[in-house]
């Protein structure tokens, strides 16, 4: 990072439950909020924190890296919880996710997944944290309409996420996506 306020990640966007995260970041912190009518605020990250200010080189190799791994589809339907507190959805199946983590952190060795903070990468959507009083159950409660949500991943997008200045920078179709 270069002293730049905010951070870039690789997601891919889960456009069916955007309404929904959306709306939660609006009450939790509004300045995380976009504008930016092609930002999906509902994602799984592949790789994050990413480069600041990447190179055109660094741009193709994510593209090369997506292009490799064909478009699928993807459930999301079981609220977990991880031992640091985020609530989340797990998408199955996840090893499309897994082989674009692997393979982008292989492309990006000075930029490992979550920093390097934990020894599996797992796949997920954040849905909330249990210090705003949220829980597997209320969540499940909330969402019991909503899921299971299936959908097709198509890209990859590379995000930047700053107070008041969420945003999506760049997009990449995966193999056989249109």
């Amino acid at each position: 990072m270069t002293g730049l306020s905010g951070h870039s990640v690789l997601a891919v966007p889960v456009r069916e439950l955007d309404g929904w995260v959306r709306e939660r970041t609006e009450r939790q912190d509004a300045s995380f909020v976009s504008a930016d009518p092609g930002f999906i605020h509902a994602h799984v990250t592949v790789l994050g924190p990413w480069l600041s200010a990447p190179t055109p080189a660094d741009l193709a190799e994510v593209a090369e890296v997506v292009a490799a791994e064909p478009a699928f589809e993807v459930e999301l339907a079981e609220v977990g919880e991880f031992p640091d507190g985020n609530l989340h959805l797990r998408p199955e199946p996840d090893g499309p996710f897994r082989r674009l983590t692997a393979a982008l952190a292989v492309a990006f060795p000075a930029t490992p997944p979550y920093a390097g903070r934990y020894a599996e990468v797992v796949p997920h959507l954040t849905l909330d944290h249990r210090l705003t009083g949220a829980t597997v159950d209320s969540l499940r409660a909330e969402l019991a309409e909503v899921l299971p949500v299936r959908s097709r991943v198509e890209r990859v997008d590379l995000q930047w996420w700053a107070n008041h200045d969420c945003h999506r920078r760049c997009t990449w179709p995966l193999g056989g996506a249109a």
